[in-house]
């Protein structure tokens, strides 16, 4: 094919992302996070909601209407992963519906759109400003949409948990309206105490509207198997069987139960970790592993840290983002228009009743610095932003990010970052028990063999996990097929992928080399990487023959 048609590729991928900001959903996980257009509001009325599956029709036509079969591979890389960009559309839209069947996606629009609106650390500019109050008033239009839209289509468990977030809303809002007030420049304060009292009044009406519907709502929360083959082969690109995932996850389970055993028998008699005295405590070891975390990345040479990249620092969590931070990771990791910025994740008072990772952070900072971090979520998400290659700056699906963050995991223990401290790595052994964990969760949230109280069960008694977590995760899974095995999934294919580019490239292997590959190309699905980097195609010739 000729370079003008690959040229027509970069234009779809130039299209169909712009319109992917304009039309994607919140979502409570945080790599989906994107910069929205200058006066964006949500909208999921019947009539945007028919637009979006024309528009994404002509998309996927534009796109089938492509013949890359002659393309050089990085070219039919790029191909298939827009290709798989317009396929979790699709999932999205017209396969797991959030929009019709789970009353929580409107909580997300709602309270998870003003959540994320408040994450960037002041100052609160004007226009910033403005885009808050903006989204308040449109809470009435969205919750007037999603009675219409989820009438008679709504399942019952999703409708009870955003029942349990839409709790003592009135108070909640009322103190993020209290706090964030005064930040706020350029607005009437009238007008946006009364797009407050207006936004409360919506949710209120919404929780009511949800308690009398509740009985004639449907139970069942699986996909089904079909549709979670689809979400495999098309979305994530993984050449995987739902069955194989099973057994990959419980064989790492029982891995990761054995290496913490070990490691728990090893260090019998050494005392627990305290929890740090207060915040400023906590934020100053944050500062300090970060630092070596960087060090200690180039002085074993296992990832290049370039010098224009910023820093991951620990916040204390703002009175203003308090009342909503059970909408998700309270984080700012920045975006491709903020390179210049430190990524912030906001810290609780260190106690013991603190959630399984907030305590985890409170013992000592690496465990979610490797993770989120450096050289985690932030640190390859702004790898990736910086990628010269635009159509592979941005995220459509987890497997290849949070499969990056979980190998930092491992990789990092393996390479003694955390021996000073051995009941640490008891925590991080932990963390892969969870994660092994999830794989079953969703492969049987998905296909129907767990529901959800029997998953959060599962989970808080297995990993442990603490219910108010387990709860969390196992809704939040069952109502996003596939995000859960992303973790494992990712981590097992980026081993494998290793494993292959040491045994092909021999003596000419380099870990750092292939570390810088994997990291600045980490929203790539790892199975079109594999063959990127070593010409090794078998796995996509597998999927295709799967889809066909």
């Amino acid at each position: 094919m000729t370079t003008s048609t690959y040229d027509q590729l970069q234009q779809l991928a130039k299209d169909f992302w712009t319109w992917r900001a304009a039309n994607q959903p919140i979502s409570s996980d945080d790599i989906p996070r994107i910069e929205r257009p200058d006066d964006w509001v949500p909208d999921w009325s019947r009539n945007a909601i028919a637009r979006r599956r024309a528009e994404l029709t002509d998309f996927a036509k534009r796109h089938q209407d492509m013949n890359a079969t002659s393309w050089s591979v990085p070219q039919q890389v790029d191909y298939r992963l827009i290709g798989s960009a317009i396929a979790r559309v699709h999932w999205e839209l017209n396969v797991t519906c959030g929009q019709e069947r789970n009353p929580g996606f409107y909580v997300d629009q709602t309270l998870g759109l003003l959540f994320l609106s408040v994450l960037q650390p002041p100052p609160f500019t004007e226009k910033r400003s403005r885009t808050i109050v903006r989204y308040l008033q449109s809470f009435p239009a969205t919750v007037i949409n999603a009675k219409e839209n989820l009438t008679g289509k709504a399942i019952k468990p999703f409708a009870v948990a955003a029942l349990e977030k839409l709790v003592d809303i009135r108070p909640r809002l009322t103190k993020v309206g209290t706090e964030l007030g005064p930040f706020l420049s350029g607005v009437d304060p009238k007008e946006f105490n009364q797009s407050i009292t207006d936004a409360i009044t919506a949710l209120e009406s919404f929780h009511d509207w949800l308690t009398g519907e509740l009985d004639g709502m449907t139970e069942e929360t699986a996909v089904g198997r079909e549709a979670y083959v689809y979400f495999l082969k098309q979305v994530a690109l993984m050449p995987f069987t739902p069955e194989q995932l099973l057994v990959m996850g419980a064989h790492e389970w029982g891995r990761s139960v054995a290496f913490e055993t070990c490691e728990q028998t090893r260090n019998q008699g050494l005392p627990e970790l305290d929890l740090y005295p207060d915040q400023a405590t906590q934020m100053a070891q944050e500062e300090f592993w970060e630092g070596e975390a960087r060090r200690f990345l180039e002085a074993k040479n296992i990832l290049t840290v370039p010098d224009w990249m910023k820093h991951y620092r620990n916040l204390p969590l703002p009175p203003y983002v308090e009342p909503l931070s059970f909408m998700g990771v309270t984080d700012d990791l920045t975006s491709d228009n903020r390179l210049d910025e430190d990524g912030v994740s906001y810290i609780k008072k260190p106690s013991p009743d603190l959630d399984y990772f907030s305590l985890s952070i409170a013992k000592d900072p690496r465990p979610l610095i490797v993770h989120e971090g450096v050289p985690g979520h932030y640190f390859q998400m702004t790898l990736s932003w910086a990628h010269e290659n635009h159509l592979r700056r941005r995220y459509y699906d987890s497997g290849a990010n949070e499969g990056i963050g979980f190998y930092a995991e491992e990789m990092m223990l393996q390479f003694g970052f955390f021996d000073d401290r051995p009941k640490l790595r008891e925590i991080m052994y932990n963390f892969m028990r969870l994660r092994a964990l999830r794989v079953e969760v969703d492969v049987k949230l998905a296909t129907g063999l767990f529901p959800i109280d029997q998953a959060a069960d599962y989970l808080e008694k297995i990993v442990p996990v603490d219910r108010a977590t387990a709860r969390q995760e196992a809704v939040f899974f069952a109502s996003s097929p596939g995000q859960a095995i992303t973790y494992q999934i990712g981590k097992l294919q980026i081993v494998k992928f290793l494993a292959d580019a040491r045994l092909h490239q021999k003596e000419k292997f380099s870990l750092r080399a292939f570390h810088d590959y994997l990291w600045k190309n980490g929203n790539v699905p790892i199975a079109l990487l594999r063959w990127e980097y070593l010409g090794l195609g078998e796995e996509i010739e597998r999927m295709d023959a799967a889809a066909g």
